[in-house]
């Protein structure tokens, strides 16, 4: 006992000290305020964890009083909700931001291509592309026609509306996310799309010396010759973030955890399930708090968990373990708001998690209505032979061992007995009837 406690003591520091990790946020390089450019680094797909990240940054250059916010980006897109909370955090930052598509080889597609142009200051390296803007769902699939429409239409008034609002090429974001148009980055300054090309931020930062930008409080005159660079970096909870906030990780992880959670429950005292499916439950939630949860498609999925156990309790014939799969596949398609889990894992984990919750239900149901193979009430219906004349007590031998036994009538020694009950260290028999010992 002893020795499980200590297992589960260190098991437990480890989890407190990795969620606590969780809330450790990214941090700069060096310290010198006033005279600094914040460097954030983008890469990958958009998603909460990632705009958590950038909305920190901005946070620390106004904290830090820096002269300039660098966002380097290079991203296939992501998650609309995601990028209107950069572009907020951008378009309200007393810090001039730029954001550069760089380095050479880097590209600003879909939800980037907003970011880019939402930018104080817009600029791509050599070799970069913008554009590709057409608006899809999380699984990388066109959306249904008549959705398709309003969220394109959306798409557009609002990239559209963002260019504009900083002089930039309106039209071509527009064209961009409607018939997904892609450019390089001279094409790009040559459309307005951005503001110029630099091959790094050294040669970026020479070259938007001087200029004047517009910021809420009013306009400001860039210098930025001589500012010293200071990378913010992710932190750990950034890092987890970033990762399980990609709704088929949160939705593998959800499914792990209520299958580790039911087994140790069903068969207390394996441990190693119910730490698991402890472990992955708590990151599925912290990832659900920065992902459009429906609560519905979470209900529903609790609702199949219940089938599934009902099913070995109940005669239906399979009806239960039917309805359990259809409750889990539409509550895993409803699970997140306007963005889906992608198909060719759900079902096949919906499958896989559907048969785990059936076997394991019905194997401690089994357990359960096993009759006892051990203990006194193990002795119930066991068959022995008596061994002293029983009148009306005796001794007899049954199952392996021999015990005192008592009974209404004489029995011979030899003859088969039945138990039928247990008065205290004392068998109540009977004889045994068309029954071999």
């Amino acid at each position: 006992m002893t020795k499980y406690r200590s297992v589960f003591l260190f098991c437990f520091v480890l989890i407190g000290l990795g969620l606590l990790g969780l809330f450790i946020p990214g941090t700069p390089e060096s310290a010198t305020a006033g005279n600094e450019v914040i460097i954030i680094e983008l890469e990958g797909p958009i998603n909460p964890g990632t705009a958590m990240y950038v909305e920190r940054g901005l946070k620390e250059a106004k904290k830090r009083g820096a002269a300039l916010s660098i966002i380097r980006i290079d991203t296939p897109g992501g998650l609309g909700s995601s990028m209107r909370t950069i572009i907020k955090a951008i378009l309200n930052s007393p810090v001039p931001v730029v954001v550069w598509v760089g380095p050479a080889g880097a590209g600003a597609a879909s939800a980037g291509v907003m970011i880019t142009v939402a930018g104080h200051i817009a600029a791509m390296a050599p070799g970069s592309n913008i554009g590709a803007a057409h608006p899809v769902t999380a699984g990388g699939k066109d959306i249904d026609k008549t959705m398709s429409e309003k969220v394109v239409n959306d798409m557009a008034s609002y990239g559209r509306g963002i260019a504009e609002n900083k002089g930039r090429n309106g039209e071509w974001v527009e064209k961009a996310i409607r018939e997904s148009v892609s450019i390089t980055a001279e094409e790009a300054v040559e459309n307005k799309v951005v503001d110029l090309v630099a091959k790094d931020i050294d040669e970026l930062l020479q070259a938007i010396d001087g200029r004047e930008v517009d910021l809420p409080a009013g306009k400001v005159t860039l210098k930025t010759a001589d500012l010293k660079k200071t990378y913010f970096r992710p932190g750990f909870r950034d890092r987890v973030l970033k990762t399980i906030s990609d709704p088929n990780i949160a939705y593998i992880l959800m499914m792990i955890g209520l299958a580790g959670l039911y087994f140790e429950m069903s068969h207390p005292g394996a441990i190693f399930p119910g730490v698991i499916g402890a472990i992955s439950l708590i990151l599925a939630f912290f990832a659900f708090q920065t992902l459009p949860v429906n609560y519905a498609g979470l209900l529903l999925i609790a609702l199949a968990i219940i089938f599934f156990i009902a099913e070995v309790k109940v005669t239906s014939y399979g009806v239960l373990s039917i309805g359990g799969l259809i409750s889990m596949t539409i509550g895993s398609i409803m699970l997140f708001e306007d963005v889906g889990v992608s198909l060719k894992l759900m079902l096949p984990t919906i499958l896989l998690i559907g048969g785990f919750f059936v076997v394991v239900a019905s194997l401690a149901f089994r357990a359960h209505r096993a009759r006892p193979k051990s203990g006194s009430e193990g002795l119930l219906g066991e068959v022995g032979v008596v061994k002293e004349l029983i009148e009306p007590e005796g001794l007899i031998f049954v199952h392996g061992e021999y015990w005192r036994a008592r009974a209404k009538g004489k029995l011979e020694p030899g003859e088969n007995v039945e138990v039928e009950g247990i008065e205290g260290l004392v068998l109540r028999v009977k004889k045994a009837t068309n029954r071999e010992f």
